[in-house]
């Protein structure tokens, strides 16, 4: 640690500014670096918060730019608030005329000032997420276009995604343009940029790109404001879009004065238009930048950081850098293979326990899963041990939308007089029936005293209904009676099946093509899963409604659920991270959609995760997973084999020994055949080729038709036209 003085020319020793005060060489040489581009590379858990404030003041306090002067660019309006009060805090005084804030919170303050230039007046509309897509369905009526075709959530997903690439319709490919809306995506979004225009409006993915285009067009405007930002300072910059990178180059282009401050081993977001290459191409971009690394981590034990370290460092795409601590070894990541998805929830539980009876309170422990779907097991584990948690950054898993709708048709079957259920669900997915069909049956059913479904089955008989109307909702009454019938012959888990798949409510989702649908058709089989520990539909009803309680205030001691994409940026005491197989992590879309790349971002997500922990560190596999009531045989993913062994220490359960070979405590039992079952599965370097006859554990057989390094283009006879990784195909 460096002196916490200065020498002056005096000899006399100066007292360090507060902002100055407990920061290591690599963090200080950050704050003080202030000319030319500087990149700091700061890892997980190293000050990196700490860095971008104390930067700030000391520009402010050093008087090196007023503060009109500096830009300041956050990810969330929370990180900005907080920023802000804590340069506050650190030179003594409030800071006001700070360009701080959210790239969109800036952007908006730009184009108020300069919307003429792309065609806004001053008071300009900022559409939200259900205007747009209203918006949108208006021009795919006015094209006649039919919106079960081409949904407009699908077709405001890829326009999102043209502007977050900086792509105005003029600058689309044409195979972009043929890829939405049976070709005609290149049109739609033309129109649509024309209708937001003459409705003096513009949504979210407008404020930078407007923004850029003004400072392309623009010359004097942009060198107004590459005058006015004499610093620029970037917060969380991995996580970039192309758009967001076009508009800070732009900007700093002129003086260079840009920091920029991340983590390339944390960019997760490519899903939303984040491109890691942005930080890694930081020299390039700005010849003579100078990179700092921050690597000292003051949050994790030194095993639990080597583990990340190790996993992290067979990234190709990555700058590198190695975290230390001094905080000592602690503990060694503990790895638990279990038997199936139920053992795996009870040893968490018992874990828990265990970590409680030692003294630590429950919020400072945290379950991070990969799917949403993950959360079910571990929420009625928990509930049945009475250990209270906390969902963050969603709902629990029985008060989703989806789970919610499955579970108001079972409650119809149930219950006929459920009216709530019976509402919720009367049109989705979608029948024809109108607000005006509604209101006929409420008001019959408010006249007679009846419940909405027997006020429905007297309104099919007449003609109060237009044709069409009529006949979906007799429809719907009929097949609640057949399945009510089937409720005493089937197995309440076929039963269920049958009832999402002929209700249309499972095509519904699967016609569906935006970044949640999949997430939710998961959570639709995990429901089919959860009743397979109830003897029949009735049991599980009652345990969906005790398990949706009311619950006390927010402020009581919990466990935290959450997904590893909302874990980043927070820590806890202890992390548990279940379900690391193949498939589940890394997940097996984003190895289909994206191949190397998409294996790149999953690994830097294990990353995240266990730099979550602060003590200990819990990392867990299944031998099998029951989907659809079938049994499936899983495979540890390739992160446990990219563990350091001597970073670990391995927990066997039960039965587990019989599963893997090896022997040894200190050593993973399961690397040798872990590593053979790939080579398998791979069946040598450069075998499969056109032509060839494949299996694949989710799609079936196939037909490879192309291979492009280590991805195949194949045609399986049932799923349809596939890109996969080699190493998860066999010869059929």
């Amino acid at each position: 640690m460096q002196e916490q003085t200065d020498t002056i020319s005096t000899g006399i020793a100066a007292p360090l500014p507060p902002y100055l005060e407990g920061v290591n060489p690599a963090q200080r040489e950050a704050i003080e670096t202030l000319e030319g581009p500087l990149l700091v590379l700061a890892g997980a858990g190293t000050g990196k918060t700490r860095v971008l404030t104390a930067r700030l003041a000391h520009i402010l306090s050093t008087r090196s730019a007023w503060p009109s002067e500096i830009l300041a660019v956050t990810f969330t309006n929370k990180a900005a608030r907080e920023m802000k009060e804590r340069v506050a805090g650190l030179i003594g005084e409030a800071v006001e005329g700070i360009w701080l804030g959210t790239f969109h919170a800036i952007a908006v303050r730009l184009l108020r000032r300069h919307g003429e230039c792309v065609g806004l007046e001053r008071n300009f509309t900022i559409l939200d997420t259900d205007d747009q897509l209203r918006l949108l369905k208006q021009l795919l009526e006015a094209e006649n276009i039919d919106p079960k075709r081409c949904p407009p959530r699908l077709l405001a997903a890829a326009i999102d995604r043209w502007k977050n690439a900086a792509k105005t319709p003029e600058k689309l490919s044409a195979a972009e343009a043929q890829s939405v809306a049976e070709g005609r995506g290149k049109d739609l979004y033309a129109a649509y940029q024309a209708r937001l225009k003459a409705l003096n409006a513009c949504d979210f993915g407008d404020l930078l790109l407007h923004c850029v285009t003004i400072f392309t067009e623009h010359a004097d405007i942009l060198a107004e404001y590459q005058r006015r930002f004499r610093y620029i300072l970037v917060d969380e910059y991995q996580d970039t879009n192309v758009v967001q990178y076009l508009w800070l180059r732009l900007l700093a282009r002129e003086h260079g004065n840009i920091c920029c401050v991340g983590d390339d081993d944390q960019s997760i977001y490519g899903w939303r238009g984040a491109e890691v290459g942005n930080i890694l191409r930081f020299e390039k971009d700005f010849p003579g930048a100078r990179i700092i690394r921050l690597e000292q981590n003051y949050r994790s034990t030194a095993h639990i950081l080597a583990a990340a370290d190790g996993i992290i460092a067979h990234n190709d795409g990555r700058l590198g850098k190695t975290l230390w601590t001094d905080t000592g070894e602690g503990e060694k990541v503990a790895v638990h293979g279990v038997w199936d998805g139920d053992e795996e929830a009870r040893l968490v539980g018992e874990l828990i326990e265990q970590r409680q009876r030692a003294g630590c309170p429950l919020n400072e422990m945290a379950i991070l899963v990969r799917a949403g779907f993950q959360t079910r097991a571990f929420e009625e584990r928990l509930l049945v041990i009475g250990l209270p948690y906390r969902m963050i950054g969603g709902r629990k898993f029985y008060e989703r939308a989806e789970i919610r709708d499955a579970t108001a048709y079972l409650r119809v079957i149930v219950q006929p007089a459920d009216d709530l259920a019976f509402e919720r669900i009367v049109n989705t997915p979608k029948r024809g029936l109108g607000d005006a069909t509604l209101r006929l049956v409420h008001h019959l059913a408010r006249k007679g005293g009846i419940p909405l479904t027997a006020a429905a089955r007297n309104l099919v008989e007449t003609d109060e209904l237009r044709p069409r109307a009529r006949s979906s909702l007799r429809k719907l009454l009929d097949d609640f009676d057949r399945w009510r019938r089937l409720a005493g012959e089937l197995p309440h888990t076929e039963l269920a099946e049958m009832v999402l798949d002929e209700s249309g409510y499972t095509a519904m989702w699967q016609a569906d093509r935006s970044p949640e649908a999949a997430g939710r058709l998961e959570n639709l089989k995990e429901l089919i899963r959860a009743m397979e520990g109830f003897e029949n539909l009735q049991g599980f009803m009652e345990h969906v409604a005790l398990a949706t309680e009311g619950e006390d205030g927010d402020d009581e001691d919990r466990i935290s659920i959450m997904t590893l994409h909302g874990a980043k940026g927070l820590e806890f005491d202890t992390v548990f991270l279940p379900g690391w197989e193949e498939g589940l992590f890394p997940h097996q879309r984003a190895l289909d959609e994206t191949g190397n790349a998409g294996l790149e971002e999953e690994r830097r997500l294990a990353y995240v995760g266990i730099t979550r922990a602060r003590r200990h560190c819990h990392i867990l596999f299944a031998a099998n997973r029951r989907i659809y009531n079938q049994w499936q045989a899983s495979i540890p993913s390739r992160f446990i084999d990219e563990l350091p062994p001597e970073h670990i220490e391995l927990q066997r359960r039960g039965g587990m020994n019989a599963g893997f070979h090896g022997g040894g405590s200190t050593a993973a039992p399961w690397r040798s055949s872990v590593s053979a079952s790939r080579q398998e599965e791979k069946g040598g370097e450069g075998e499969y080729k056109a032509g060839m006859r494949v299996f694949h554990q989710k799609f079936g057989y196939g037909l490879i038709r192309q291979r492009d390094g280590n991805r195949l283009d194949i045609d399986f006879d049932k799923a349809g036209r596939k890109k996969v990784i080699d190493s998860f195909v066999e010869p059929a």
